[in-house]
């Protein structure tokens, strides 16, 4: 293959990298990548601890998309041995271990979703359980002598634990170094992780020169922060937008990203240039109808995106409902009245169009409720058996199904 100059692969690279360790080392490489036809390896580690990934996690995706798109090789390592074990960075507790049935499931999952990202099909993928789990006990004391407790208490996370006595599992020191032998086995040029993951990457390159191999070059992506605008992305704090989610349900996501990140969004998850992005964040509304129909056109096509922009505009603008509602039904121990009905505040609440009873009556009582298309504002209403489809303001929606 004809690799491009090194000087212009690097510029590409170079989009949204925070830490590159290091860039004269990269650009060496890529030259000597072109020059002897031979691509580099770059390697990129999942732990398929959960079976779902939501946009955060393609950020360091997209990196390896690039360098795939620039000839090199790409290797997707699935962690089936250090997910049982369970990476520490940034936590203030051990996390459970996984069984090998939970690994195994959720990387099932995974795989397809990450396919919506990489060319699958031109992808390395590698298990590090291949050399793991045919390792014995002692081969582990031997990967542990290889570095210090000072070391391992030189990461951030660790300090903070120890300094408020939280607990440290023996294994958790034990992880970076997994991690690292990885790179060892699979003679790395490059590893890319998220900035949480600079110290993991940096044990690589050390195991790599006790080995006797070239380090790898260590390359980091930002974290994303969600639809908060605070916390980082996650499925838990419910400010994540999936990737496994339908095309209206990202583009509506993607349409509360607050605005001081809009930038960012363009940065990490478009390809859009840093000059066109500045320039449609200066009209906050039409940069997200732009940053939502970028995404999802990348993960559904051109065509479901314009539906999905469609749609919004009739639920939001027209107040219209959508194509597809959630539904809802009134689990058993669901409080209903004497008459058997279930109280239109307390279904609200329950189905999650409201943040609570209290939350619903107000919206009731100012108008912001529909049922059936007709506002109610009585909030002593009940709905008896049958099929109801509650509006609650423009944007929220579910079809209540009472027996």
């Amino acid at each position: 293959m004809k690799f491009l100059p090194a000087d212009e692969q690097l510029a590409i690279l170079e989009r949204g990298v925070v830490d590159l360790v290091d860039r004269d080392d990269l650009r060496k490489r890529l030259a000597a990548s072109r020059d002897t036809g031979r691509p580099l390896r770059v390697k990129f580690g999942i732990d398929p601890s959960s079976p779902d990934i939501h946009l955060g996690h393609t950020v360091p995706l997209r990196k390896l998309r690039d360098f795939q798109r620039l000839g090199h090789r790409v290797i997707v390592l699935w962690g089936t041995a250090t997910a049982m074990v369970g990476d520490p960075t940034g936590r203030n507790k051990t996390r459970p271990a996984l069984t090998r049935e939970q690994v195994e499931a959720n990387k099932q999952t995974y795989r397809a979703q990450v396919g919506a990202v990489l060319d699958i099909a031109d992808v390395e993928e590698r298990e590090n359980g291949e050399w793991f789990h045919q390792q014995s006990f002692m081969d582990c004391i031997a990967l542990a002598s290889r570095y210090t407790v000072a070391r391992m208490l030189e990461r951030d996370d660790f300090q903070k634990r120890h300094r408020e006595h939280q607990p440290i599992a023996v294994h958790e020191f034990l992880y970076p170094l997994l991690q690292g032998h990885d790179s060892v086995e699979l003679r790395c040029d490059v590893e890319i992780g998220g900035t949480d993951q600079l110290f993991n990457l940096m044990v690589g390159r050390d195991l790599q020169a006790q080995a006797g191999q070239t380090p790898q070059v260590c390359l980091t992506m930002p974290l994303l922060e969600g639809l908060d605008g605070s916390q980082k992305m996650s499925k838990s704090l419910g400010n994540y937008v999936g990737v496994a989610e339908s095309a209206s349900v990202q583009f509506g996501k993607l349409m509360k990203v607050p605005n001081e990140l809009l930038a960012k969004y363009f940065l990490l998850l478009t390809d859009v240039s840093v000059e066109r992005a500045a320039e449609l964040v200066r009209n906050p509304l039409e940069a997200k109808f732009s940053l939502a129909d970028a995404v999802v056109a990348g993960f559904h096509g051109a065509a479901a995106a314009a539906a999905a922009r469609a749609e919004y505009d009739r639920v939001h603008q027209q107040g219209g409902l959508p194509d597809v509602l959630p539904e809802w039904s009134p689990a058993a121990d669901f409080r209903r009245t004497p008459e058997g009905k279930a109280p239109l505040p307390a279904a609200i609440a329950a189905a999650g169009l409201a943040a609570s009873s209290s939350d619903a009556r107000r919206l009731i009582e100012g108008g912001g409720v529909r049922v059936d298309g007709v506002v109610v504002r009585d909030v002593r209403t009940a709905l008896a058996a049958g099929a109801f489809v509650v509006q609650v303001g423009k944007g929220k929606a579910a079809r209540f199904l009472i027996a």
